[in-house]
């Protein structure tokens, strides 16, 4: 062993274990009452989902916002009068003239006002108050961006994410019975949106124990979540006319921003980007318009952001020269796309509540938890979410392909990830390291001449977008010490990396008591499931068990502050092999006298680890075998944990995946993009026919085998209704025969699976099935408020606040 064995009594650490019952030697009796354990923890989950409009450019709202937008018709001018080169304008028309099938993500929606019925109108009212806390403080000062007048007729424009909410309200207004109108309303405050996206969370805090079959609740949940988005956008479609009007909105899971959004972004300046693409926030908040102001404040602080890793480049050396492709003044990394999964402690809530444990504990502890997550992070990326993605020779400027590594690893690290990254794309010629000059034409040529194909990324989203801040030498991230997340944002404000107003970025973060009212971690890591039920649902059992032998770690004296030291230095250098891991590099480094003692110990169980010959006094490991090091010192240090969770068959699945790359969510979702294009490798196309490629199949293939999914679990939650009759106010007895027209409800749910396997859509019995979805949800909620009340304990949502 690297690190101090014995138990840590003393300081910190010591007095958490006392107050938490774990003193004295370590026994079994003190494995069932770890946080997070089998029965203690409860989860929930963000979705951050794609949208898009199909139609033509005469009907959809975003062409022709650009076409009425002042930018557009100054360009036009000044191309016209000869004071400008045409290619701005011959780019956006490129962009504009699509065919009437053309897909423009994230665009708005706009159709009659008179479409909305009285409760629909009710809800937009109310969420156009400048506070909706206050009736009387009168609407936004936008509102008037969300109306305009068509033939004399008014009509109103929206984005998708807040579409959601007014087809649910128009649902809950339409006459349905009074239990399900009871549904609809309390879940409305549950669709909300991302800097672009919509974002929806849990409509309850699934259990995570084995009555509720560990992490399939969640992904249950998750599922049915968008199973419920899918059917409302479908009611819109038809019921707001936006099919009448050339419209057809559609939503879907994709991780990374959309090509001919990027593509745009490169043409308009930042200002209008803004205007297109960032959410109103409509939903969600009392006031809606400052959470806007927010938002833009995110999206110029990383565009600023992006544009300050040049001079970080500079000064680490990788960038030799003045010879740079100056990155956009608009970024459009938060359109990225990812899900959350939190998870809450009872036990820690209790001991909160319980007021002899406080936040400084809970902080201290959580800090720690989270230093030991980071070196395990790995497991995760490519086995269970990935986010594919090709780059051709000419995109390997390092500007632009390593995103915000610059800001998340030191100088050292980064070095090395670079070299590593253009030695595995080949990026050679004669022998001699190349990449790109910067005129595409050239590149292309040489790219085409010497046979340079680029690379193939695992997940790209997790370069693209800025998903950890690094320590300063000054302030500490993770010193345990309550407020060192302000500190620190001060300091990254004052180098131009961040804002301090910006919620801080973390790959595992606590959710603190006080602030959200539950205790708890969140995993802002996954980005693009292929199956929420194959692997969502053991990615969460995973993390759960995780976080429990973290807190064993720690609580039993294994790991201390000490053996994890605070500083910019050790925290890049576990940091790194999380992002190799991301890349698909092969090999990463760590120092003989790494101040990490759990690293080290970690690393000695990989097997071929040597020394470096390029970088002295560096261990030099490979990637899959620190993986399988990882599994190692699981199955060593945590055999109480495994026996707790059961989690034998959770780690042999995780093995497999680990070893045949094929059978994880990254070889999946690359094989599905490869069959729809006649491909054998991702190498073997053109990066924008990969990337485009796989965008038609999350909207297409994807989306429908997501769909697929819920509703086999709906299916299932049939058979249980039926032979039990659980819907909530007592359903099944009053308005379940009136509902299904005197159908069978396991036939009915059958029939929508077979509809939707022949059509790829779910319009015939969307009426029914949208309501029959909704009571579905509502007695899984009520389930899991009884099962907390059951164990005689608060049951703490793990869930957005």
């Amino acid at each position: 062993m690297f690190f101090d064995t014995t138990m840590m009594q003393a300081g910190m650490e010591g007095r958490l274990a006392g107050k938490m019952g774990f003193e004295g030697v370590w026994n079994d009796r003190l494995v069932d009452l770890l946080p997070f354990g089998p029965d203690d923890a409860t989860a929930g989950s963000e979705s951050e989902l794609q949208v898009a409009v199909m139609g033509s450019p005469e009907s959809v709202d975003l062409p022709l916002r650009i076409r009425e937008s002042s930018f557009y018709q100054n360009v036009a001018r000044r191309t016209v009068a000869g004071d400008t080169s045409s290619h701005t304008l011959l780019e956006l028309e490129r962009y504009l003239q699509a065919g009437p099938g053309a897909v423009w993500e994230n665009s708005w929606v706009r159709f009659p006002l008179t479409r909305l019925n009285s409760f629909a109108r009710h809800t937009l009212e109310r969420d156009l108050l400048a506070d909706k806390s206050d009736p009387a403080s009168g609407r936004r000062k936008d509102s008037a961006d969300f109306f305009f007048v068509k033939d004399g007729e008014d009509w109103l424009r929206i984005p998708i994410s807040y579409l959601l909410k007014l087809s649910l309200a128009d649902l809950a207004g339409s006459g349905v019975s009074a239990e399900v109108r009871k549904l609809a309303e309390s879940f409305l405050g549950h669709f909300l949106n991302d800097n672009t996206s919509p974002e929806t969370f849990s409509f309850y805090p699934a259990p995570m124990n084995e009555a509720f079959e560990g992490g399939r609740g969640i992904a249950r949940e998750t599922s049915q979540r968008f199973l419920l988005s899918q059917l409302l956008l479908d009611h819109a479609n038809e019921r707001f006319g936006l099919l009448d009007h050339g419209q057809r909105a559609m939503i879907y899971f994709a991780p990374l921003p959309p090509a001919r959004q990027k593509r745009l972004n490169e043409i308009i300046p930042d200002a209008h980007y803004r205007e297109l693409f960032m959410n109103p926030c409509l939903s969600g908040w009392d006031r809606g318009e400052a959470k806007k102001e927010y938002m833009g404040l995110c999206h110029r602080m990383l565009s600023r952001s992006q544009l300050n890793t040049i001079a970080k480049l500079r000064e680490s050396g990788i960038l030799a020269n003045n010879l740079v492709v100056l990155p956009n003044t608009s970024n459009t990394c938060l359109a990225n796309n990812g899900t959350h999964i939190s998870l809450g402690s009872k036990r820690l809530g209790e001991l909160m509540r319980g007021g002899d444990f406080g936040a400084a504990d809970e902080k201290y502890l959580g800090d720690l938890v989270i230093k030991i997550m980071e070196h395990f992070l790995p497991l995760f990326v490519g086995t269970y979410s990935a986010a594919p993605m090709r780059m051709d020779f000419e995109d390997f400027h390092p500007e632009k392909a390593l995103g915000f590594l610059p800001h998340e690893l030191d100088y050292t690290h980064l070095r090395m990830i670079w070299r590593r990254w253009k030695k595995k794309a080949k990026l050679k010629v004669c022998g001699r390291p190349l990449t790109p000059f910067g005129p595409p034409l050239m590149d292309r040529t040489i790219a085409r001449v010497f046979g340079l194909r680029g690379d193939f990324i695992p997940d790209f989203r997790l370069l693209d977008y800025m998903t950890t801040l690094m320590s300063t030498h000054r302030c500490a991230a993770l010193d345990g010490e309550v407020g060192n997340d302000l500190r620190l944002k001060r300091d990254l404000a004052a180098m131009g990396v961040f804002h301090e107003s910006m919620s801080t970025y973390l790959l595992y973060k606590q959710r603190s008591f006080g602030v959200m009212g539950f205790s708890g971690f969140e995993a802002r890591f996954y980005s693009l499931f292929d199956s929420l039920e194959a692997d969502l649902r053991p990615a969460a059992r995973l993390q759960q068990f995780l976080s429990a032998l973290a807190c064993k770690l720690v609580l039993g004296g294994r790991v201390s502050r000490s053996s994890i030291p605070d500083s910019p230095e050790v925290e890049s250098e576990r940091r790194q092999i999380f992002f190799a891991t991301a890349i698909n590099l092969p090999t990463f480094f760590v120092r003989r006298d790494s101040g990490n003692a759990l690293l080290l110990d970690l690393v000695s169980r990989a097997s071929r680890v040597r020394g470096s010959h390029r970088y002295p006094g560096n261990l030099r490991v490979h990637v899959q075998e620190y993986r399988m090091a990882l599994l190692d010192f699981i199955e060593s240090e945590g055999r109480d944990v495994i026996e707790l969770f059961g989690a034998g068959e959770l780690l042999r699945d995780l093995r497999a995946r680990i070893t045949d790359p094929e059978h994880g969510a990254g070889g999946k979702l690359t094989r599905r993009i490869l069959d729809h294009a006649g491909a054998r490798t991702p190498l073997a196309l053109r990066a924008q026919d990969f990337n485009m490629g796989a965008e038609a199949v999350y909207r297409g293939e994807l989306r429908r085998s997501h769909l697929a999914e819920a509703l086999d679990y709906l299916l299932e939650d049939c058979e249980t209704v039926k032979n039990f009759g659980c819907l909530p106010a007592q359903f099944c007895r009053t308005g379940l025969p009136a509902l299904l027209g005197g159908r069978d409800i396991m036939e009915f749910a059958r029939e929508a699976r077979t509809e939707l396997k022949r059509t790829g859509e779910l319009g015939g019995c969307r009426p029914v099935l949208i309501q029959l979805l909704l009571l579905v949800i509502g007695m899984h909620s009520e389930n899991a408020r009884l099962s907390g009340q059951k164990m005689g304990k608060k049951h703490d949502a793990s869930v957005y606040s």
